[in-house]
């Protein structure tokens, strides 16, 4: 029996989908989202995401999915909804752990404003996922696609996400997709550490 298609999906504000949201998202970011909210992130995320109006929020999420299978996930914004986004709903869902992060993101700050260096008109790809056993099946190109539309249907002009200096595999593959460095960003005090803004024209 042949498999059923791939197809792209809006998210829904459920807490079973945060659950999946957050794994995507910390694995995009490169294990960040756990280090920061601690042991409890998926939970912390979940919460957060069935919330509108932020960053996290499921409004702004597509998932990859094969039937009932959740298999990736991509979340992008344009600049003007990162700068009416609230941190409310984190902050309420951190509960306890709301010193922990608060810690850890005034350490982290410069890493946080990077974006706040969005212009007018760009659509920022915050995160896409696949799950491992579908990687190179095409899973993210149809996710990335996705944004695309969706950032061509918002009005926006260019595509831009960020990737750290360190990941040349991500990097080689958003050059295949047309997308190049347009800003480099570095951490005074965490030596090494940088972050590639990339973009395409959409």
């Amino acid at each position: 029996m042949a498999e059923e298609p791939i197809i792209l999906r809006a998210a829904r504000p459920d807490v079973a989908e945060g659950l999946a949201f957050a794994g995507y998202l910390n694995a995009a970011a490169e294990g960040f989202f756990q280090f920061w909210l601690g042991r409890d992130f998926k939970r912390v995320i979940a919460h957060a995401y069935t919330k509108p109006g932020h960053d996290l929020s499921y409004e702004h999420a597509t998932f990859a999915v094969r039937g009932e299978r959740i298999i990736g996930m991509a979340t992008c914004y344009t600049a003007d909804q990162h700068r009416t986004s609230s941190l409310e709903p984190l902050k309420e869902a951190e509960g306890y752990r709301a010193l922990r992060a608060a810690i850890i993101a005034a350490a982290f700050g410069p890493v946080f404003r990077i974006l706040d260096t969005l212009e007018d008109g760009d659509f920022y790809l915050q995160a896409i996922a696949v799950d491992e056993d579908l990687r190179g099946a095409g899973v993210g190109s149809l996710l990335m696609d996705g944004a695309e539309e969706r950032g061509r249907a918002s009005g926006s002009r260019r595509m831009c996400l960020d990737v750290s200096g360190g990941n040349a595999g991500a990097r080689r593959l958003y050059e295949r997709l047309g997308m190049e460095v347009v800003l480099e960003s570095k951490i005074f005090y965490m030596p090494g550490v940088r972050f590639l803004r990339m973009a395409k024209a959409i």
